[in-house]
């Protein structure tokens, strides 16, 4: 059995995915009504509109029913995994716990795998992440994530992998927490240009010069090159940067055109950018793209300075 916490949008596609492999999960949803609508419904509606869920799922209200299998996977938002381990001690250390959120908790400054283990340090923790959309997922088109962990890897890659999932392993966990937590954030600001009309190929150069921030923080932090360049890194860059589907763009673009953005929808990269650049200036890292998300987030700073001050940078070899 393989459990789910959190009945969003991802969670719930990662929960269909691994029961039309014909794995057993029990898919958790805080909200008791949530709960009741898609045990009637066999849908996910709120989260995964159209998508039947397959018979070997089933439908949870209380954590304690979700644990004690062969894996939890904890699908939550970043900045809700801390208080989720802290309140729920039924989520014990007998299963290994893997992170399926992305992001820079705003408290502590750690990511999701460290978290897990100060929270549960005899626990094995790992992270599953990388370019991909739940709807896809759900839909059964071809996906491909990145799982790091230190323990039990191959045995995790193994349970989570599907004929249309295919997960590649690494044992650099920072590397793969710090890709796709960094990525989000430079989505909102390739969002950003988009919406303010100043076209692809400034995008093209937003994502280049923010891929070389998301390199030079990582490297700081221990992390491997190689996997910044695999997956967890370039790989979901690229995609949040340049589809609709990412909710980090989408935000952007709601900036790029002084809109406003539904408050409902969690947008990890705001979090990330502010918890990002205490670590960068702690190190004495330059970050102007990630300063630049925060600033505009924030209302600090109006678009034209924005793109006046990335533009009046000291010309310098790249």
């Amino acid at each position: 059995m393989i459990g789910v916490l959190g009945a969003g949008a991802f969670g719930t596609a990662l929960a269909v995915a691994l029961g039309r492999a014909g794995r057993e999960v029990r898919l958790w949803a805080r909200d008791a009504a949530q709960v009741d609508d898609m045990r009637r419904t066999r849908r996910n509606d709120r989260a995964l509109p159209g998508v039947d869920l397959p018979d070997a799922v089933s439908v949870h209200a209380e954590i304690g029913e979700t644990t004690g299998g062969e894996a939890l996977l904890l699908a939550v938002p970043m900045q809700a995994l801390g208080s989720l381990l802290s309140s729920h001690p039924e989520i014990g250390e007998a299963q290994p716990l893997v992170a399926c959120c992305k992001g820079v908790d705003l408290t502590s400054l750690r990511g999701p795998v460290a978290l897990i283990r100060d929270r549960r340090p005899g626990a094995v923790a790992a992270i599953l992440t990388g370019p991909s959309f739940a709807a896809d997922i759900a839909r059964g088109l071809p996906t491909a994530l990145t799982l790091a962990a230190t323990d039990r890897g191959a045995a995790l890659q193994d349970l989570l992998s599907t004929p249309t999932l295919r997960l590649y392993r690494t044992d650099d966990i920072v590397g793969a927490e710090l890709g796709g937590a960094l990525k989000n954030v430079i989505a909102i600001a390739a969002g950003v240009v988009i919406g303010a009309g100043l076209g692809d190929s400034a995008r093209a150069a937003l994502m280049t010069r923010g891929y070389a921030e998301m390199l030079r923080l990582s490297a700081a932090l221990g992390a491997r090159p190689e996997t910044l360049a695999g997956l967890s890194g370039l790989g979901d860059l690229v995609l949040t940067c340049t589809s609709t589907q990412s909710r980090n763009f989408r935000y952007g673009q709601a900036l790029g055109r002084g809109e406003g953005f539904d408050p409902w929808v969690t947008v990890e990269g705001i979090a990330t950018a502010r918890a990002v650049l205490r670590l960068a200036e702690g190190r004495g890292i330059d970050m102007p793209v990630t300063a630049m998300v925060d600033a505009l987030a924030s209302g600090r700073i109006a678009l034209d300075d924005a793109v006046a001050r990335l533009m009046s940078r000291p010309l310098k070899q790249e």
